[in-house]
């Protein structure tokens, strides 16, 4: 296309957030990427100007009518916008759906999959609603298309070793000489005496799952109807099939501990009825295809030799491909999506778009690269060349200076963050980058330094024979009291082998990772650190005033916003619109609270402040300390009032890292903390972790980043590779080691 006929988004005096009357021209049908460190503005411009007003506009078409079900976007602040197309947006929120939802349907994969064997498969059990686990006529019906049910946990009922007169029925209420002891007793010919091991299957059978029956018995001369069944199926009756929720307290404690959940006894875990699963291709049925990992599973479509399949599994390869070429050939079909990773998530969504047919479309991407190994970001790459090559404009935020390679144009946003961001560094292609001499020019040229000078560990925590998902028989020593590295490619079992095993055993650690910290828009920095509470204190107390008036959720708040600093007004089926509280001008508080100062600041401009000016202004040893923690995970460009729901995940993970610092002699467990860090803010990270270290903690850090691998005191690599050819311990040692370990793909990229 030749430069006169290329069409750009323009952008013009973008003010949204931090952003100083940004101007912008970005090529369409292009890669353009966004770089900068955390906080400079990028986010502003792609998710609040471009993402925001897109979505905005498209919602527009749509009658007043549905656009009351649509979330409302206001207008961005800004001077104009132009040549918008629709905005695809694919983030990192983790994919929810509880346990009916499986990668197999949210990638429409499994609908493709049920026509198959609705048309092909052997016996022939009619349309492909019936291969559903979750309609009525395909799910299995004990289980509701669940797979797993609750049930007595056998071992703790009952102890086939020892006879009734022994105490060999072990559920609350069976007591020997109890009166449903008893009962069980006279309402059987059962030998007392006789081991349960001893018994015969007939015995056995009536003793624990006899069903209800009337039995005459004897009480006190007279002879009783009483209506008997087996031990275990009273219990299942009584408390499984009726939710012992409704039971009362106590009653659910005692009866706890003896159910547990398991694969269904009717379909085994398969979800799907007798019918669905007698129907077979090639000898397998539905539940055992979907069972096999991605990679295995289009080999054994292409094996499929029947005409009528032919278009069918052509469909089904195709999309089955996608995955394999974004790296998640390890996952299964019925794999639930609420235990994908957030990059899974985000490599899913991008699975569904690829298979779409919509041209001319704005893809706009978050930090696609999080959770992925540099052994496959290549595939990343390819997958935004494809989107861009069928005539879509794609738009990246992002870190890895991998992916930024394969823009066809970049936007560095500058040069610091917060007040002293917000403006454009740089606009070009890669090569002018690497000369511009901004922060993120200068960090792409630095070569990687392996750490030469490793700490000796001061003991050991054993795993031993760990075996969970993919993870077999895996036994590994993690050294305390030095910084360890657990990587590994996507799917190998790090978090498996961390997050599952090791916690399980150590759940006093303290686990930093990036799931939310609270979303309400009511808390803040300030009142996550704890600073709130001295702030408060030391107004209170330079004023002689109740330190509730410097809450805006307590005495203090205004009255006409209740403390939000906003109104929402509703016009009936207009879009609602949010302004700035007219009685406190957004200040959230009493005109009377804000009367009062400490050093000459209002508590509102205090809650202004970002916490590089918060440090300047305060010299409360406490306060000092804690905003000492959130400048040293660069966090220095939030203000201690910003709302805690418009953090990004690595922000959130960051601001628990600063508010865990000052403890000691622990285990810390970090997941990705260089999820949304520029490359000159790792520095910053790795300083904290080795302070931390040097305190006398053990760090465990769960990461894909080469630098932070590369300061490791010790490293142990997963793989060799994800799914069922991952889970084992392929390398332990130190760095200047790994890059000689013939087995370790991280190895290779070290050098």
């Amino acid at each position: 296309m030749s430069e006169s006929n290329q069409e750009y988004i323009v952008i013009s005096g973008a003010r949204e957030n931090n952003l100083k009357n940004v101007s912008l021209r970005i090529p369409k049908r292009k890669i353009t990427i966004f770089t900068g460190v955390s906080g400079s503005g990028k986010s502003s411009i792609v998710f609040d100007t471009i993402a925001a007003e897109s979505t905005r506009l498209l919602n527009e078409n749509f009658s007043m009518f549905v656009r009351n079900f649509l979330p409302r976007y206001p207008q961005p602040d800004a001077d104009a916008i132009e040549n918008l197309s629709m905005a695809v947006i694919v983030d990192q929120k983790r994919l929810g759906g509880g346990s009916h939802s499986t990668m197999g349907t949210i990638t429409d994969i499994s609908p493709i999959l049920r026509l198959l064997f609705s048309r092909v498969g052997q016996p022939n059990v009619g349309q492909a609603h019936m291969f559903s686990f979750n309609d009525p006529h395909g799910m299995c019906p004990e289980c509701n298309g669940i797979g797993r049910k609750l049930g007595v946990d056998m071992s703790k009922a009952v102890d086939m070793s020892k006879s009734l007169n022994e105490g060999a029925i072990m559920l609350p209420d069976y007591g020997v000489s109890s009166w449903e002891w008893s009962m069980v007793v006279q309402s059987g010919s059962f030998d007392l005496d006789k081991k349960l091991s001893d018994y015969s299957d007939e015995e056995l059978e009536q003793l624990l799952h006899g069903k209800a029956r009337k039995v005459k018995m004897d009480f006190a001369g007279k002879a009783m109807n009483i209506t008997v069944e087996g031990i275990i199926e009273k219990f299942t009756n009584k408390y499984i099939k009726q939710d012992v929720k409704t039971k009362s307290e106590r009653t659910q404690k005692t009866v706890a501990p003896y159910i547990s959940e398991g694969p269904c006894s009717s379909c085994r875990g398969a979800r799907l009825s007798q019918a669905a699963l007698s129907c077979r291709i090639n000898g397998l049925n539905i539940a055992e295809m979907s069972s096999m990992e991605v990679g295995q599973l289009i080999r054994v479509i292409q094996e499929i030799d029947d005409a009528i399949a032919a278009p069918i599994a052509k469909s089904l390869t195709e999309r089955l491909q996608h995955l394999v070429d974004v790296g998640l050939d390890y996952l299964t079909l019925d794999r639930e999506t609420d235990t994908l990773s957030g990059g899974e998530s985000q490599r899913v969504k991008m699975v569904k778009h690829l298979s779409g047919s919509l041209v001319d479309v704005t893809y706009i991407f978050d930090e696609p690269s999080v959770g992925l190994h540099p052994r496959d970001v290549h595939r990343l790459n390819e997958l935004l060349q494809k989107l861009r090559d069928k005539g879509n404009t794609v738009i990246v935020v992002e870190h890895d200076p991998d992916v930024i390679k394969v823009a066809d144009h970049i936007v560095d946003v500058g040069p610091h963050a917060g007040s002293r961001g917000g403006t454009i560094t740089y606009e070009g292609s890669f090569h002018g980058l690497l000369e511009a001499g901004t922060l993120t020019g200068n960090h792409m040229k630095r070569p990687l330094q392996l750490k030469q000078d490793c700490r000796q560990p001061s003991g050991k925590l054993s795993i031993k024979e760990a075996t969970l998902h993919n993870v077999r028989n895996v036994s590994v020593d993690i050294p305390t009291g030095v910084l360890t590295v657990v990587t590994g490619v996507a799917g190998s079992g790090k978090s498996t082998l961390i997050n599952d095993v090791f916690l399980g055993e150590h759940s006093d650690a303290i686990v930093i990772d990036q799931s939310a910290v609270g979303v309400s828009t009511r808390s803040n920095p300030a009142t996550y650190t704890g600073i709130m509470d001295d702030v408060r204190k030391a107004f209170a107390t330079a004023n002689k005033v109740n330190q509730g008036l410097f809450s805006f959720n307590s005495k203090g708040a205004c009255e006409n916003c209740q403390g939000l600093g906003v109104v929402y007004t509703d016009l009936a089926f207009l879009d609602s619109v949010k302004l700035p509280c007219e009685a406190c001008g957004g200040k959230r508080f009493k005109e009377e609270v804000l009367a009062y100062t400490l050093n000459g600041k209002s508590i509102a401009e205090v809650l202004e402040m970002t916490v590089e000016q918060a440090l300047d202004f305060f010299q409360l040893k406490e306060v000092v300390r804690k905003l000492q923690a959130m400048s040293d995970v660069g966090l220095n460009y939030i203000t201690l009032g910003q709302p805690l729901s418009t953090l990004s995940g690595g922000e959130c993970q960051r601001i628990k890292l600063a508010s865990e610092l000052h403890k000691k002699g622990s285990i810390y467990v970090m997941d990705e903390p260089t999820t949304g860090l520029h490359m000159s803010d790792i520095g910053h990270l790795m300083e904290i972790m080795n302070r931390l270290v040097d305190a006398g903690n053990t760090v465990i850090v769960i990461e894909h980043n080469l630098e932070v691998i590369s300061q490791a005191d010790w490293i142990i690599d997963m793989g060799p590779d994800g799914g069922s050819r991952g889970g084992q311990v392929v390398f332990e040692g130190t760095p200047p080691q790994i890059i000689h370990a013939e087995q370790s793909i991280t190895g290779k990229y070290l050098l």
